[in-house]
């Protein structure tokens, strides 16, 4: 490991994987050694289109030779960002037609808060237990898991928990409730997926009190599902979309969606409700642009579902329990922490990257770039096998 690189760069945690990355291609990222690892994280589900994607490459190129940052968000017309919002429009139910370019999916989250409280004039939040929204105060507010917020306190007030398929806690949700906030998929809770229509159900009963619906696609959204957002497979629309990680096929972004009217409440009383210097970057706005219209222009939305069932068929031992998730979004649940722990690692060593979740501590993250080869998937679970029959039970 680079020893400036824990001197000078500051650490999330005492023990960081260290790998000092050569260059990356495709589904492969090489270290200085030139040793390729396969890649069934792709950056923790952001590059979504694998490493290096020549369209979004392409896109960037082509910007910066036209422009880059020019005005703090809002204020000119930068066709990259107007493109971009328009063609989401139209892939999306009418009634989320316009979007806030942001620089990150927390910051995405932020916006939507505010947009909840603005609209309804009212303070109350909602979210799960075991929920994670981002980190920072806002977004660590709403996050389900108090050992990691509680050295933070106080954050903002008024927010109430529930948990993800109880259709009971629902009644939390009153009068007094400006937004509810849900991961379309609960992600570091170990990929869970909303069951008995709970997702249509919560909007029911938002539309009852007069609550937002406020839905988290940062890791579902942009095809990891088989959908190019996860709501689409569960008959709901939320009334506040909030995106990040794939949108931009491995560039820094958030966004949120909602309709026109709500969303034009940021704008007035006060004026500036919500701004950015950066969001919307003409750069970076490219590159969304490139990376949805490869999405939707080509097979890989569907493709994701037939290499879920791959998966699924190669992942079959004994200390595997089950496979969460849904498209690539999977999480390979083992026995216990320490058989997760011991696997990931062995991967690493073998050529494989693997990564874990945030709260289930037996999950093995696996959500490859969406152009992952099946070629690939069967080398990269080949080597999952063997990690687990090397593991001492």
């Amino acid at each position: 490991m680079n020893n400036d690189f824990i001197k000078y760069q500051a650490q999330t945690s005492p023990y960081p994987l260290g790998m000092e990355v050569s260059h990356a291609v495709g589904s492969y990222i090489y270290d200085t050694n030139n040793k390729k690892y396969l890649d069934f994280v792709a950056g923790v589900s952001a590059c979504t289109l694998g490493h290096q994607p020549p369209r979004v490459n392409q896109a960037i190129k082509d910007q910066l030779d036209k422009y880059s940052h020019v005005m703090v968000y809002g204020e000119y017309s930068q066709s990259p960002a107007v493109e971009y919002c328009k063609l989401l429009a139209s892939l999306l139910p009418e009634t989320l037609n316009k979007t806030y370019l942001v620089n990150s999916g927390t910051e995405a989250i932020e916006g939507a808060l505010k947009l909840a409280r603005r609209t309804t004039g009212r303070s109350q939040l909602i979210s799960c237990h075991n929920a994670y929204h981002g980190n920072t105060m806002g977004s660590m507010s709403v996050m389900g898991f108090e050992e990691r917020k509680q050295v933070f306190r106080p954050l903002i007030p008024d927010v109430d928990f529930i948990t993800f398929n109880n259709e009971a806690d629902l009644q939390k949700i009153t009068t007094k409730t400006a937004g509810i906030l849900l991961e379309t998929i609960q992600g570091g809770a170990g990929f869970i997926q909303p069951e008995n229509d709970f997702l249509k159900k919560v909007k029911t009963r938002c539309e009852e009190v007069g609550a937002l619906l406020i839905l988290d696609e940062i890791q579902p959204g942009f095809g990891r599902t088989g959908t190019l957002f996860g709501f689409q497979n569960y008959n709901v629309v939320p009334d506040i979309l909030v995106m990040g990680k794939g949108m931009g096929g491995g560039m820094p972004v958030g966004a949120f969606t909602a309709s026109a009217e709500r969303m034009d409440l940021l704008s007035t009383n006060p004026k500036l409700g919500h701004i950015t210097t950066f969001g919307g970057h003409p750069v970076i706005a490219a590159a969304c642009l490139a990376t949805l219209k490869e999405i939707t222009e080509t097979n890989l939305m569907p493709s994701t579902l037939e290499k879920e069932k791959l998966f699924r068929s190669l992942l079959v031992h004994p200390l595997i329990q089950e496979i969460r998730g849904k498209g690539l979004m999977l999480a390979a649940m083992t026995n216990s922490a320490a058989i997760t722990n011991e696997v990931i690692l062995k991967c690493q060593d073998k050529g494989l990257i693997l990564f874990w979740l945030l709260f289930e501590e037996c999950a093995i993250r696996i959500t490859p770039p969406l152009t992952i080869s099946e070629e690939e998937i069967r080398e990269g679970c080949a080597m999952i096998i063997a990690a687990l029959n090397e593991v001492q039970v």
